[in-house]
C-alpha cells in the first residue's frame, strides 16, 4: 500500500455521489480511507463510481473502503440489488446442530460477501461480531453475534475471517474486547460493565484472544469498571495496552467505533485525539456531516509508522482466490441454512 502520510482517520460521505465540499475537503485532510452506509448505496454501478471517486480524492487507488455488511439486521447492501445475507445468530444455530456445517456456513457466507464487496470496490468489512450476548444485556448485539459460547464464537469467527480473506476482503473483529454485557445501546449512552476482570478474561475476551492473529479489530465504547472505571475502551490506554494488546495479544490494526456515538463525551476533535492517544491506530467517523468531519480532522494526526506497518501487513493477508463459483456456493449455503 502506498501510504503518503495520510491522516489516521476513516470518514463517511453524505450521499450517493460526492459534493463539491467533499471534493475539496478529502484531498486537504487526506484520510486513510472511507466507510459506506445505506445512504451511499443505490446500485452496483453507482457504488463503483463512488468508490473510484473517493480514492481519486486522496490519490491512492488502494485507500481502504469499509462497510458494515454483517448480514441480518446490520447490512448496508440489501435486496433486490443484493443477496439477503443471514445473521451471525442464524449461522450459530446451524453450528449448534452440527459444528462442521456451521463452520462451512460461516465460511461460505463471508466468501460470498467478499465477492459482492470486491465487485463494488469495497475491501474492508466490519465483521464478524465476536461479542457474547449476556442474558440481561441490551439487544443491540443479539442476533448479530454467533451466540454466547466463547469457543463456538471463536470457531465461527475464524471461519468467517478465512472466507473474507480468501475473497480479498479484510475482516474487522467487533467489538474488542467485548460488548456482550452492555445493558444499554452505546449509540445512545455509555454502557458500564461491572463484571470482574477474571470473568471478563475467561468469557468475554476469550473469542478475541483466539483470533489475535486477525488483521483489524474495532473497539467497544464500553467502560469495564474492573479495569478502567473512567474511560470506555476506545479512549482507555489501560484497556488498549493491558487488555487488547497484552492479554488478548492483538497486534493488528485497531480502529475506533464511530466517534459520533453518544457513548463518548467531549467534542469531536477531543474524541478523535483521545482515541488515537489511547492507542487506536485509526479514528472512525461515520455520519458524513461536514461540520463534524472538520472537527474530527482537527483532532486527528498523521498515521504513525507503527500503524502504517500494521496496515501493510493486513493488506498482505488477503488472498483473493478466483476459483470460486458464486451461484453454486449460494446453493450450498442455502441448503446448510434450510434446516434452521
Amino acid at each position: 500500500m502506498n501510504l503518503s502520510s495520510p491522516a489516521a482517520v476513516i470518514f463517511g460521505c453524505a450521499g450517493e455521489t460526492l459534493h463539491d465540499r467533499e471534493r475539496r475537503f478529502f484531498p486537504r485532510v487526506n484520510p486513510l480511507g472511507f466507510i459506506l452506509f445505506a445512504r451511499n448505496c443505490c446500485s452496483p454501478d453507482q457504488i463503483r463510481a463512488l468508490t473510484n471517486d473517493l480514492r481519486d480524492t486522496v490519490g491512492r487507488v488502494d485507500a481502504p473502503i469499509l462497510i458494515d455488511q454483517e448480514g441480518g439486521k446490520v447490512a448496508r447492501l440489501r435486496p433486490p440489488q443484493w443477496r439477503e445475507a443471514p445473521a451471525a445468530g442464524t449461522i450459530g444455530e446451524v453450528a449448534r446442530r452440527d459444528r462442521e456445517k456451521g463452520g462451512e456456513a460461516a465460511y461460505l457466507n463471508a466468501r460470498l460477501m467478499a465477492v459482492e464487496l470486491t465487485e463494488l470496490g469495497i475491501d474492508v468489512d466490519c465483521a464478524p461480531v465476536l461479542d457474547l450476548p449476556h442474558h440481561d444485556a441490551h439487544d443491540i448485539i443479539g442476533s448479530r453475534a454467533f451466540g454466547n459460547d466463547p469457543g463456538m464464537a471463536a470457531f465461527l469467527g475464524r471461519k468467517a475471517c478465512e472466507g473474507f480473506l480468501d475473497g480479498g476482503v479484510i475482516p474487522v473483529l467487533k467489538h474488542i474486547p467485548g460488548h456482550g454485557r452492555a445493558t444499554c445501546d452505546s449509540h445512545e449512552t455509555l454502557p458500564v460493565v461491572e463484571a470482574s476482570r477474571k470473568d471478563l478474561e475467561n468469557h468475554d475476551f476469550a473469542p478475541f484472544r483466539e483470533l489475535l492473529d486477525m488483521p483489524w479489530a474495532m473497539t467497544a465504547h464500553v467502560v469495564y469498571e474492573a479495569i478502567d472505571h473512567e474511560h470506555p475502551a476506545t479512549t482507555s490506554a489501560t484497556v488498549i495496552e493491558e487488555v487488547i494488546r497484552s492479554h488478548i495479544g492483538f497486534n493488528g490494526v485497531l480502529v475506533s467505533d464511530d466517534l459520533s456515538m453518544k457513548a463518548l463525551s467531549g467534542d469531536l476533535a477531543g474524541r478523535a485525539m483521545a482515541a488515537l492517544e489511547a492507542g487506536c491506530d485509526l479514528a472512525l467517523h461515520c455520519s458524513g456531516e461536514m461540520g463534524e468531519m472538520e472537527a474530527v480532522a482537527e483532532g486527528a494526526r498523521p498515521l504513525s509508522s507503527q500503524s502504517t506497518a500494521r496496515i501493510e501487513l493486513s493488506c498482505n493477508m488477503r488472498k483473493n482466490d478466483k476459483a470460486f463459483d458464486f451461484k453454486e456456493n449460494i446453493s450450498i449455503l442455502n441448503e446448510l441454512l434450510s434446516h434452521v
